[in-house]
Formats: structure tokens, sequence, C-alpha cells
């Protein structure tokens, strides 16, 4: 291993092993790009759930092509006069409605269902805006026109991921690139890991999206952009522990080849522990129920794949070439003193908390305890109207059109049946709850009745409706309840199943790596449980972030898998980067001393890590969707706990407290 490295790393190899995988790189994304994927029903929809069947009949019905858009007319003073009532008769006809126009009881209002035919999610956009430019331009004086219906909410959230890819990627490198330049304090050697991490970051994006379209698991449009985020800010990381050991051997080493060789070496199996540790981590999520669930894990462990490969491999191979003036105008000289002997900001913080480290456990776990107890007020479950940040045309339309009709018409649950169809349309409109039933399609056997609940959309009263409506029809062997009201109850099941698999499977396989890595027992049990405290304390804070601030009445069913998975997988990173180094110092100076020094060295670089993935998942809320705002602002938080408090104060004073009892049954000495 010493000898490959050194020789990859040599006067006349550095410069092919940094430019061979860049050009390769380059061509492959040049020759491929990012694989296509056609969204499919049940790709959001829990594998085996009852609304997951029905999208699945519903499939069949031949008009999959279709989606439907409702318009909307209201009077803006009063009521609609019988002239505009007219004019919006003719302009419904020319829309080529479903049914004719149908004005409100109150009077204040008309709707039309319109049939958007496209096939694919820009076409749909393409066609709503469209829609939406033409009764602009045609209303009568005095009536506001506007979209909603399933096909409207497809259009504003296509919206919201239009160009949204690239502006994160923009927003991304950006941040990445300011807090480089304040970690470095130099105008060139940011450039180097930027470049690399950016090309792993494109590389990435290219051959996840082929893997997974390979292999038929699902994606969404914002998958690649979590993909984007995760791999600049692990990437990165790796970067920052490479750079500061290799800054560190540059004190003690006349060729900056053998300092470079020696920090490899050393800086390794921290990385790839810790990638190893992401990537199985990520990998679980292919044990969820939801298909883009399982693409988002397969693909984010793609990405961190790579992102280890090229900061172990092309950065060190870049550094070297460019020589000891990148770090210009602070260049490490050999004769320098190690940063371990020094009495720097993060000794002083390791003296003051080896003086009372039972005090500093005490305190900080108390902390931590008290950011906790916002769980106890945790809700899950966002509503259709919850999910943008701010509210498109089809969700305000939506609710107003509940003020004049019944408030499940703009969207209706859907019955989707192979068997008797009259007596399936008999039952749906025999039970409580339901406002009104109609057969809308029919083919292949199948036979869809759209049902408007007599409920607010997302209420309680929506859900029991829909239960209802599943009681009902138990009876009937192929018969299933779909639709928006029926998804968001399967989802919130389908996430409890998740949670329940996933979660303990995580934990295992984190305290099994880190076992595997340090070779002991306690150490892993009392850190494993350290990044589990972090998520509860972030998880807490945030609840009250978002209830208090930002106004979310609940988390979205998958922020808390997500979230807990991100952090435990992330947070233990730095905790690896940590002890490792400290196990390294141990053997030569004790548990006490060793842990001491490990701070000293680390201290920095790993401060510096932890405020740039925090800033990193952050800029997910660039993006007006709820469920990425929650997920950034959740790690964010949890990255900076885990960066400035745990790693800082709690687990050295953990190893402090313990002596040589925190590695065992592993013997130091000194």
């Amino acid at each position: 291993m010493a000898g490959m490295t050194s020789a990859l790393l040599g006067r006349r190899t550095a410069w092919l092993v940094a430019l061979v995988p860049l050009l390769f790189a380059g061509a492959l994304m040049g020759l491929l790009g990012e694989a296509d994927h056609d969204a499919g029903p049940t790709d959001d929809l829990p594998r085996g759930a009852d609304s997951t069947q029905a999208a699945e009949l519903r499939d069949r019905l031949g008009d999959e092509d279709s989606a439907v858009a409702i318009v909307l007319w209201t009077a803006d003073e009063r009521k609609l006069t019988p002239e505009q009532l007219g004019v919006l008769t003719q302009q419904a006809t020319t829309l080529g409605t479903e049914a004719p126009l149908v004005p409100a009881e109150d009077g204040t209002a008309a709707l039309a269902i319109v049939p958007v035919e496209s096939t694919s999610a820009t076409e749909n956009a393409d066609k709503v805006t469209e829609l939406r430019a033409q009764l602009d331009a045609d209303r009568p004086d005095g009536v506001t026109a506007r979209v909603t219906g399933p096909a409207a909410v497809q259009a504003d959230l296509a919206a919201v991921f239009d160009g949204a890819n690239t502006r994160l990627l923009l927003v991304t490198a950006s941040v990445v690139a300011l807090l480089l330049v304040l970690t470095y304090r130099s105008p060139l050697l940011w450039l180097v890991p930027l470049t690399v991490v950016g090309v792993a970051d494109r590389l990435s994006a290219v051959v996840a999206t082929h893997v997974m379209a390979l292999s038929g698991v699902a994606w969404d449009e914002s998958t690649v952009g979590i993909l984007s985020v995760l791999v600049f800010g692990a990437g990165t990381d790796y970067a920052l522990l490479l750079i500061s050991r290799y800054r560190d051997e540059l004190r003690g080493h006349a060729s900056r080849h053998e300092a470079m060789a020696l920090a490899v070496r050393r800086t390794a199996e921290a990385v790839l522990s810790s990638a190893t540790t992401v990537v199985l981590g990520l990998l679980t999520l292919l044990l969820s129920l939801v298909p883009t669930t399982r693409g988002l894990g397969l693909a984010c462990a793609v990405g961190v794949v790579i992102a280890a490969g090229f900061v172990l491999v092309v950065l060190p191979a870049a550094l070297v070439v460019f020589g000891r003036w990148i770090f210009w105008p602070r260049v490490p000289r050999e004769s320098e003193q190690p940063i371990v002997e020094t009495h720097s900001l993060w000794r002083r913080v390791g003296d003051r908390v080896a003086a009372r480290p039972s005090a500093f456990i005490a305190g900080t776990l108390l902390l931590v305890l008290a950011l906790s107890s916002g769980l106890f007020g945790i809700r899950t479950g966002l509503d259709q109207a919850d999910q943008f940040l701010d509210t498109p045309e089809a969700i305000s339309a939506s609710e107003r059109l509940a003020e004049s009709f019944p408030s499940g018409t703009a969207d209706p649950t859907q019955v989707l049946t192979r068997d008797d169809a009259d007596a399936v349309l008999a039952a749906v409109q025999g039970t409580k709850g339901v406002a009104s039933a109609q057969v809308s399609g029919q083919a292949d056997g199948v036979t869809q009745v759209d049902v408007v609940l007599d409920a607010d959309p997302g209420s309680q009263d929506a859900r029991d409706a829909v239960q209802a409506l599943r009681d009902e029809l138990s009876s009937y062997d192929d018969t299933h309840v779909g639709g928006t009201e029926a998804t968001t109850i399967d989802e919130r099941k389908g996430a409890e199943r998740d949670r329940l698999v996933i979660l303990p499977l995580i934990l295992g396989l984190v305290l099994v790596a880190l076992v595997l890595l340090l070779r002991s027992v306690v150490a892993p049990l009392l850190l494993v449980a350290t990044v589990v405290g972090t998520f509860a304390a972030s998880l807490g804070v945030s609840w009250w972030l978002f209830t208090g601030l930002l106004g979310f009445d609940a988390l979205d069913v998958g922020v808390p898998l997500l979230a807990f998975l991100f952090l435990v997988a992330l947070g233990v990173d730095y905790n690896i980067f940590l002890v490792t180094r400290a196990r390294e110092e141990s053997l030569k100076h004790g548990s006490r001393e060793g842990m001491l020094r490990a701070l000293t060295a680390t201290g920095g670089v790993i401060t510096s890590a932890g405020i740039l993935l925090a800033a990193v998942f952050a800029v997910l809320g660039v993006l007006p969707l709820v469920v990425l705002a929650q997920l950034g602002t959740i790690i964010c938080i949890g990255v900076l706990l885990d960066t400035l408090v745990v790693r800082t104060v709690l687990v050295p004073a953990l190893a402090l407290r313990l002596g040589d009892a925190f590695w065992w049954p592993r013997r130091t000495s000194g």
C-alpha cells in the first residue's frame, strides 16, 4: 500500500494520476449525459398500498396521458351576472371541457373541467401555462380566472424544479467556494478541491442516473439535487481532512511527494471508514416501500463512492503537482512546529474539558435533553396545500373553490374497480362523507368512480371519509381507493413502516463499522449514542423553529427518516476523524494526552468541515418546497450541534473520564 501510494504520487506520475481521471470523467459526461426517466404513476407511492393498486388500475384505462384541470371563474365583486355566465359558458365550450359550465349555488363562482393531454411533466406544464394565458386574455371584465386540479398542481410542482438543479448546483458551489476561501485564507488553494469535487459531483449525477436506469429504480426531480448537495458536502469534508493532514506533514518533510504519500496513508482509513459507513447507511433505503426513496439511496451511495475516490486519488496528485506554493500566502515550511505541539484554541478547550470532564458530560447531556423535548409535539403529514413555501395558483384556486363548491371538487377521490361497477357506485354513494360520485371512465374491464368528499382537503374528516369508503368496499375483490387523500394516508403508514425497519438497521451498521474500525466496544457504543442524541436534539429544535417562526404545522412524512440517515451517517464522520487520530496519538502518548492531541490536531479542520456541511445542506432551502426546507434545516442544525458541542466537548469528555476503558477491550500504551 505504501509503495503504491508513493509511486502514484511520484514526480513523473502525479500529473497523470490527476489528469487522466478528470479527462475520463469529462468524456463520460459528454458522451452519456444524465439518463432520462419517465415518471410512473406509482413512483412516489408505497409498494402494495391500496392507493398504489388504484393507480395501477388507473393506468389501464388508456388515458394515462391525460390529467384534469379545473378552471375556476370568480366574480371580483358580489355575484356573476347572467351576461358574464353566458360568456363563460361559450368560453368553457371552446376549451374542450368534459362537462358543461357549473355555476356555484352562491352565484359568486363557476367552474369547468378541462382535460390536459400530455406525455411528460414538461408538456403538461406548458399546456397549463397556455391555458392560464388564454383564460386571462379571454375573461370578461369583473371576472378572475384561475386553474387548479391535478394537472395544475403537477404544473406548479414542475415549475419549482424548472432549472432547479442548475440553481442548486451554482448556489452550492458558491457556498463551498466561499467557505474554502475563509478556511484556507488563500486565493488559490480552494480552486483545487472545488474543481475535483465539482467534477466528482457531475460524474456522480451521470453515473447514478444510468445505474438507476439500468437497475430499474425510479427517481424524481429532487434526487439529483440532493445527490449534488451530499457529494459537495461529503467530498469537501474529506478534502479538508486530507489537506489538513498534508499541511501537517509538509512541516516535517522536505519532499512534498513524501509528505502527501504519508498524508494519504494516514487519512485513507478515516475517509474510507467514513465513506463505507455512509454508503451502507444510504443503501438501507433500498428497503423502503417507496420507489423514489430507493432511488435516492442508490444514487447517493454511488455519489459518495465517487467523491471518496476522487478525494483519495485525484486530489492528492493534483495538490502535489502544484507544489507548496498552492498554500500561499501561508506556505508550510519544513522547519515549522507541528500543530499538535502548539498551545492552540483547541488545546485550551481540551484542557478545560480535561479539568472537569464529568461536569462537561452532565452539562452537554442536559442541553441535548432540553433541546430534544421538542420531539413530544411533532406531527407528521403535510397536506397538498402545505407542500409549497410560496402558495402557487393551483393551491390558492383550490382554496377559493372550496368556498363555493364541495371541498373535494378540485381533487376528487378515485375508486378504481374491476368488480361490478353499478354495485360499487351504489356502495360509494351510500357511504358517509360522500357528497357525490359518478363514473368517469371505463376501459379494459376497469371502471373509475370520481368521488367528491364533503370535507375539507387534508382534514381528519376527509381521512375518515376515505377510511369509511375502504371499509364499505372491503368485501369487493379488486376495488381500491386512490387520489390525494387516500395517498396521504398510505404514505404515512408506509413512512412508519420504513422507520421501523430502516432506523434500527442504520444504527446497527454504523455500530458494526465503528467496532471494526476501532476494534473496540465501549467507544463505538458511546459514539452511536451521541449521534442519536444529536438527531433527537436537532429534530426537537427544528420543530420549535418550524412552528414558532416558519409556520409549518407538520413535518413531511419522509423527513424524519432521511434526516436520521444523513445525520447519523454523516455525523459519525466527525467522530471517526477525531477518534482515529486519538487512537493513533494514544499509542504514543496514552489515552488522556492522545485525546487532547487529537482534538488539537483535528479541531480546526473538523469545525470547518462541519460548518461547510451545515451550510451546504441549508442550500436546499433555495427550492420553494417545504420538504426540502425542512430536511435542510434539520441537518444543518444537527451538523452544527454535532460539530460544535458533541464532538468538541462530549466525546472528548467521555474519553477523558473513562481513560483506557474508553478503548476497551483494545489496549493503549504510553
